[in-house]
C-alpha cells in the first residue's frame, strides 16, 4: 500500500485511519511483525500523531495490535478460541484440552475458594497451575483447585512436583464421573502475578472465567482462568453458552 493522504470524511479521522490500517495489517504485515514508529506512520498517512495514536489504541482494544515494552507495536496473533458454555462435558486435562500444566502444590486456598469447595478453613487442597499460549505468546493463566477428597489415590503416585505432579492430579480427577459444569465470566483487572505471567501491565483488562466441575452432588474442582482481554472475544449463542471466538468470522470449535 502506497502513501495515502486521508480525504475529508464524515466519520472521525482516527476511525477512518483505523480502517486503512486494518487493511494494511491484513495485506502487508505478519503476526509478530513490528510496525514502523509513530512519526513514520503519521507522515505516511498525512495525519497528526494524536490521530494516529487514537487509531492504534482502537486496534489494540480490538486485539489486532499489541504494545510490548521494549519492543514496540506488533501485529497480534489470532484470538484464542475456547468454549466455556455449559454444554461442555469434559474434565480439565482431556485430550482436546489446550492448557499446559505448569505446577501443582498442596496449600490452603483463599477463603472464597474454600467456601465453594466446602473445605475447612485450614484444609489444604491441590492447586494446579496451567498456562495457555497462542503462537508462542501467553494468552491465559489458570488456577485449578481440587480438594483431596476428589483425588484420594494421589498419595500413592510418585510425582513429587512440577508439571509431572500437575499431570498426575489431572489424571486422577478424570476418574470421577463428571455430572456437569457451571461457568461465569466477568471483566477484571490483571493482578501483579497475572500480569507478569501474561506479559501485561498490572491493571490491564482481563476476562476471568470461573468454572465449577460437579461430581457426586458437589463441586469436585474449581477453575479460575484469567484471559488477556485483547486476545479474546465473547459472544452469547442461542444455547445460552458463552464462547470466545478466534475472530469476527471464525467460530470457536
Amino acid at each position: 500500500m502506497g502513501t495515502t493522504q486521508l480525504e475529508s470524511v464524515a466519520e472521525p479521522k482516527y476511525w477512518h485511519l483505523r480502517t486503512v490500517l486494518t487493511e494494511a495489517l491484513d495485506s502487508e504485515f505478519a503476526v509478530g511483525e513490528i510496525l514502523p514508529n509513530e512519526r513514520d506512520l503519521a507522515a505516511r498517512f498525512g495525519v497528526a500523531r494524536a490521530t494516529l495514536r487514537q487509531a492504534l489504541e482502537q486496534l489494540e482494544l480490538e486485539g489486532r495490535l499489541q504494545r510490548r515494552r521494549g519492543v514496540g507495536t506488533t501485529v497480534a496473533p489470532p484470538r484464542v478460541g475456547v468454549a466455556v458454555g455449559t454444554e461442555q462435558h469434559a474434565w480439565p486435562g482431556s485430550a482436546e484440552d489446550a492448557w499446559q500444566p505448569v505446577d501443582s502444590v498442596l496449600a490452603v486456598p483463599p477463603a472464597a475458594v474454600a467456601e465453594v469447595l466446602a473445605a475447612g478453613p485450614d484444609e489444604a487442597v491441590h492447586t494446579v497451575r496451567r498456562s495457555r499460549t497462542s503462537q508462542g505468546q501467553p494468552v491465559a493463566a489458570e488456577l485449578l483447585h481440587i480438594p483431596r477428597s476428589s483425588v484420594p489415590d494421589l498419595s500413592a503416585i510418585d510425582a513429587p512436583s512440577g508439571a509431572a505432579r500437575a499431570r498426575a492430579v489431572l489424571r486422577e480427577v478424570q476418574r470421577l464421573e463428571l455430572e456437569g459444569r457451571e461457568n461465569s465470566v466477568e471483566l477484571g483487572s490483571a493482578r501483579a502475578d497475572d500480569a507478569k505471567e501474561l506479559d501485561r501491565l498490572p491493571g490491564a483488562p482481563v476476562l476471568v472465567v470461573t468454572t465449577r466441575f460437579l461430581s457426586g452432588g458437589r463441586v469436585a474442582a474449581l477453575s479460575v482462568a484469567t484471559y488477556r482481554a485483547d486476545t479474546c472475544r465473547l459472544t452469547f449463542g442461542a444455547s445460552g453458552g458463552v464462547e470466545i471466538h478466534h475472530g469476527p468470522q471464525q467460530r470457536a470449535s
